[in-house]
């Protein structure tokens, strides 16, 4: 009697495993980043959006010069001091004013709105020549920062000084999709001209490359939406799923005792 008992109990214990096995199990093509394989060698062309430099931006501006003491005059004595993925801790910037404009050593005030950094150093370049000829200027943005949301391994801001960030590298930041993420519903958060866009994104998808979304801008926020079998099996297993198993285990434990 106490055999038959046992091996019922290990009967009803395998079925119970099983079926929340099944439930919880999610396909691995929600789990990849590239379903379509076969289409990752075909040439991509990305219309990146870049950041227009708006009022109250911060902006590092640096000199270099062939002569050390000329770009010792207007460079500050900290050097660009880089932490962990790139951060510009501690880096002394310029501060654009309401009006858009930078207040430059010998130069004076100098516009930048509206401009990308590339063209924010070629203006800056182009002032600076009537007093230091040969100089290459560089402009970087000092607060470049991007919220990560949702099921990513870390929630929350991170700042980077890269001037190509892409979603891949900024969820990386948050240290990647967790497993209950949905790769194939990413959002993309993000502020042009005043107005609050929202970008779907397929993570999935090899053609993402070619979406203007694809490259992150200051203050994106980007949020991983959970996989809808994971955020349903609570419900599913309330109703269908325990019904289900139920009946399997009711099955199993009247043909056991039929058996023994």
């Amino acid at each position: 009697m106490k055999r038959k008992y046992t091996r019922t109990l290990r009967a009803f214990i395998i079925v119970i495993t099983v079926a929340f096995i099944a439930v919880s199990c999610v396909p691995t093509t929600q789990l990849s980043y590239f379903n379509d394989m076969e289409e990752l060698n075909l040439p991509t062309v990305n219309p990146r959006t870049q950041k227009l430099i708006k009022p109250f931006d911060k902006l590092y501006v640096r000199v270099l010069s062939i002569d050390l003491q000329t770009s010792q005059i207007f460079n500050s004595s900290d050097e660009l001091r880089m932490g962990s993925y790139g951060n510009m801790a501690g880096l002394i910037g310029y501060l654009v004013d309401e009006e858009g404009n930078i207040n430059f050593p010998f130069v004076g005030k100098i516009n930048v709105v509206d401009l990308t950094t590339a063209e924010a150093a070629d203006k800056i370049q182009k002032a600076l020549s009537d007093y230091v000829p040969q100089t290459s200027i560089i402009v970087k943005y000092v607060d470049n920062q991007v919220t990560v949301m949702g099921e990513v391994q870390r929630q929350g801001v991170y700042s980077f000084s890269q001037d190509k960030l892409n979603i891949y590298e900024a969820l990386g930041l948050g240290g990647g999709i967790t497993r209950y993420g949905d790769r194939k519903k990413v959002i993309l958060v993000r502020n042009e001209d005043g107005k609050v866009m929202h970008y779907r994104l397929n993570l999935s998808d090899s053609k993402i490359a070619n979406k203007s979304s694809y490259y992150v801008i200051p203050n994106d926020v980007i949020i991983v939406e959970p996989l809808k079998a994971i955020s349903t099996s609570y419900s599913n297993i309330t109703y269908t799923t325990i019904l289900s198993t139920i009946s399997t285990a009711i099955a199993v434990l009247l043909f056991a005792g039929l058996r023994f």
